[in-house]
């Protein structure tokens, strides 16, 4: 430690998991947290790459905890989780082992440099609304037990906070954007199956080449304007491909030992939604509320649509003269923007993202394309 740095001296624990992966557990004061640990905010770069992971604070929650801590002595036992630099150091205390000691962790003493904000040696992890808590309750001292892996891999971080949180009432949306960013293969098996449907809509909405092109919402993407499709509709119209045995992208999941051919789906996609938007250009790119084809309803009633459209194809993946021959066929019964769909007389701008809208969508598509001749 240089001297003239300011640092925070505790009392550890230290052990190792994961590939040598240093961990430390600890109490600290709660108003020190956010004194050495930055908040990692999920926000995308002006090259489009993404940093962090974390999603704003909730004002409401951050202040009923402070509410629930200037009570008095109360009991907080829940650990904060972080991510620690390298930068931190560790003293093994001296001495023998305690007789029985299964020598799973060494005592010793952790010492946390203390950094202006945004250059600080740690980030959390897990535990933001309960740290920002703490900060504003600066006249009582609690204790507050931490565990820090050592580790300023941003993926890894990714990683933890998409794990620990699982449980929790997190975002959708905001694991969905995170999974593609995360290689572990460690994921439990319904996150890694929501992996793969989340990194195809990533590209989608950063491929030039894409109609979708900054057109799909992220919660990343604070300031676009453009983007008028939620990410949600968009996976969800993938994974329901992927899962179903007849869908259009359903070859190419994974199987057996081969992974999903990601690039081939990908090719599939840019073609179909690209004849889409070709063949209804007067709804394409539009706000939802102003054309249901940018709707969730349309999005997820198109993509049943794809599956039928790909299933008469049998394997035409690149062509796309074909597959607009294949939309136009359909055309005249859409009502994306203005009308009355006739077969279930419901006027444009009553469809819903319900299941109930989707499923009666989806039908008048699938059966006016079933019907059409070959």
């Amino acid at each position: 430690m240089t001297p003239g740095k300011k640092s925070i001296v505790l009392r550890a624990l230290k052990t190792s998991q994961g590939k040598d992966v240093d961990v430390y557990a600890f109490f600290i004061k709660g108003a020190d947290i956010v004194k050495i640990a930055d908040l990692s905010r999920i926000e995308r770069d002006e090259s489009d790459v993404l940093k962090g992971f974390q999603r704003p604070e909730i004002r409401s929650h951050v202040k009923s905890i402070a509410d629930y801590l200037s009570q008095g002595n109360v009991l907080f036992p829940n650990a904060i989780i972080l991510a620690l630099s390298p930068e931190v150091r560790f003293t093994a205390s001296r001495g023998t082992k305690p007789t029985g000691d299964q020598g799973l962790a060494q005592s010793g003493t952790l010492t946390i440099p203390v950094y202006q904000e945004g250059k600080r040696v740690a980030w959390i992890v897990d535990g933001q609304q309960r740290s920002l808590a703490l900060a504003q309750v600066t006249n009582r001292v609690t204790a507050v037990p931490v565990i820090g892996f050592v580790s300023d891999d941003i993926e890894l971080q990714r990683e933890q906070f998409i794990l620990v949180n699982k449980a929790k009432p997190l975002p959708t949306r905001l694991i969905n954007e995170l999974l593609p960013e995360t290689n572990s293969i460690l994921l439990p098996r319904d996150l890694s199956a929501r992996k793969v449907p989340s990194e195809l809509c990533n590209l989608l909405n950063r491929d030039p080449g894409s109609p979708f092109c900054q057109l799909i919402k992220r919660p990343s993407d604070r300031s676009k304007s453009s983007a008028v499709i939620t990410d949600t509709a968009v996976v969800t119209m993938i994974r329901n491909s992927i899962n179903n045995p007849l869908g259009a992208l359903s070859p190419y999941k994974a199987s057996g030992r081969d992974g999903a051919d990601i690039e081939a789906m990908y090719r599939l996609l840019v073609t179909f939604w690209g004849a889409v938007k070709r063949v209804f250009p007067d709804a394409w790119g539009r706000d939802p509320r102003h054309s249901r084809l940018m709707h969730s309803a349309g999005i997820e009633a198109m993509g049943v649509l794809m599956d039928r459209i790909y299933a008469r194809l049998s394997g035409s993946d690149d062509n796309s003269k074909a597959v607009q021959r294949e939309l136009e066929k359909v055309a005249g019964v859409c009502r994306w923007t203005k009308g009355v769909w006739e077969s279930i007389a419901v006027p444009w701008n009553e469809i819903q993202n319900t299941t109930r809208d989707i499923k009666r969508l989806q039908d008048v598509l699938v059966r006016t394309y079933t019907s059409s001749p070959r």
